[in-house]
């Protein structure tokens, strides 16, 4: 459904709307990456935008929540986009701005309005979880719908994630799913909390590319991993003194 669609949940406990603007039929997949730790998600989406070449077509408006503007070279931009082509099977969603767990429930509700009113039958959220973790696990894992599963991940390309728990808008999508048509799944991988996290960026594009077979070279994230990891591991190490209290909670799984 092209043009302008807007829902949102405003109640006395949030008081928050969100408004959802498309010009063009998204397909019928969408994926995710939001603004939380590691940057991981976030930076595998932006970077699927950027080495697919994909176009913007459409943006979401959060008037009710702090307004960050990002700008490049001068130009600003809307904080949470839409790409896509046609020639592409799924569109891809870019969120910039922090969504607080307070609201998360009134975005995911303003989404899946959005989703439905649009024919969108999958959705994947990318994201990074910051859990100790060593070596081995510098994989991707999967936490998904039973139908998403039978959809997309029978062949085993990805592996579900032991157990744990979910919160904010990944928790929320994921809960829909249950008991909906909705098709969802968050892929997930260990990160690095304090830094942006580019390896996990790209375990994280590796594991879409082989569940949506599509051809993608990680080598330019690669590039960026080897430069900046001296970088990273020196500032790391400062973040390691700062004291527990003074730390953000990882929020997603224990």
């Amino acid at each position: 459904m092209a043009g302008d669609t807007s829902s949102g949940r405003t109640d006395a406990a949030d008081r928050t709307a969100f408004e959802f603007t498309h010009d063009s039929e998204p397909s019928t997949t969408l994926v995710c990456g939001f603004s939380e730790f590691g940057l991981a998600g976030l930076t595998a989406v932006d970077y699927l935008v950027d080495h697919l070449e994909l176009e913007q077509t459409g943006y979401v408006a959060a008037p009710d929540l702090p307004a960050i503007t990002p700008f490049e070279n001068g130009t600003p931009r809307h904080h949470t986009r839409f790409f896509s082509r046609p020639d592409l099977g799924f569109t891809v969603l870019v969120g910039e701005l922090f969504v607080p767990v307070s609201v998360a429930s009134a975005f995911s509700e303003s989404l899946v309005d959005w989703i439905a009113a649009n024919g969108v039958d999958d959705v994947a959220v990318l994201s990074g979880v910051p859990v100790a973790h060593g070596p081995d696990d510098h994989r991707a894992f999967y936490i998904a719908t039973e139908d998403y599963r039978d959809a997309h991940l029978a062949d085993g390309a990805v592996q579900p994630m032991g157990n744990g728990f979910l919160d904010g808008v990944n928790a929320e999508l994921l809960e829909r799913g249950i008991d909906s048509d909705l098709r969802a799944c968050v892929y997930t991988t260990p990160v690095h909390a304090q830094i942006p996290d580019v390896e996990a960026a790209i375990r994280l594009v590796e594991a879409v590319a082989a569940v949506h077979d599509f051809d993608v070279d990680t080598g330019p994230l690669e590039d960026f991993a080897a430069e900046v990891a001296q970088y990273y591991e020196r500032l790391s190490e400062r973040v390691e003194r700062v004291t527990e209290e003074e730390r953000g909670d990882d929020r997603m799984y224990m």
